[in-house]
């Protein structure tokens, strides 16, 4: 399986793979998606979160409140 998954590395392999499962490889399809929402999924965690949040702040997204 090839990688082309915008996903942070540093957030770990499972949440990136879980995310990707669930069709989330590019930044901008977070938008929108609550911190709550992807805490649902196996795999993401506080940490995955903590991380993926401070990528989408320096490409200017956010996640929804």
């Amino acid at each position: 399986m090839t990688d082309s998954s915008e996903l942070p590395a540093s957030m770990g392999k499972v949440a990136r793979r879980e995310l990707a499962l669930q069709g989330l490889t590019r930044l901008e399809q977070f938008d929108g998606l609550s911190a709550k929402d992807l805490l649902a999924i196996h795999g993401v965690g506080p940490k995955a979160i903590r991380i993926l949040r401070e990528h989408l702040d320096q490409e200017g997204r956010a996640l929804a409140p």
